[in-house]
């Protein structure tokens, strides 16, 4: 019984002591690097007009170099959903070894298509083969971030989505919160009139 006090008194004693001095060593180290130690072969190899696709690592959004191939005097309408066509064909296709073994991971599903805009549509529209309601969140997050810094948009870090059939369209918007949490944050979106 007397060498319960002195165990206790021992352990207490054990491990970093506190100290007065305030220190910054930066965040916990991490197990996921996030990060490609060199540039991927494929992305270098690829040939095209380059663009950033939206992977998923750890719990946020990260970006990585593509190319999507867009035959040149391409019509504006054309190029938009060249790009859009090839970009969401990245974001569903698995990532390359480099990149998984860096963490990075898609959520998109493989099949998943996307057309131009319908005669009522705005001309920078496009319409997906499921509605954006109904994917998950961490992959409509990657889409809507990957195409609305694209030139499958208009620019304006925004980029009007809708769905098969009467689905209607909305405007999404890529936000710092949502690429910080995309599992977590719904991309802000306004319904977009006349579709």
């Amino acid at each position: 019984m007397l060498a319960l006090p002195a165990l206790a008194l021992l352990l207490a004693g054990c491990g970093i002591r506190p100290t007065g001095v305030p220190t910054d060593f930066g965040g916990a180290p991490s197990r996921v690097p996030c990060s490609l130690s060199q540039p991927d072969v494929v992305t270098q190899t690829s040939r095209g007009v380059p663009v950033q696709a939206f992977l998923l690592c750890g719990a946020s959004l990260v970006t990585v170099d593509r190319a999507v191939p867009v035959p040149e005097g391409a019509a504006d309408a054309q190029r938009r959903l060249i790009v859009a066509r090839g970009l969401l064909g990245q974001l569903a296709a698995p990532p390359s070894a480099a990149e998984q073994a860096a963490g990075y991971t898609t959520h998109v599903p493989a099949g998943l298509t996307v057309a131009g805009p319908r005669p009522k549509d705005p001309e920078d529209s496009l319409r997906l083969s499921t509605a954006p309601g109904g994917l998950d969140p961490y992959a409509l997050a990657q889409i809507v971030c990957t195409l609305s810094d694209s030139a499958a948009a208009e620019g304006d870090g925004s980029v009007v989505l809708g769905g098969p059939g009467d689905v209607r369209l909305s405007r999404y918007a890529c936000t710092d919160e949502l690429r910080s949490r995309p599992g977590t944050t719904k991309p802000p979106s306004s319904e977009v009139t006349g579709s």
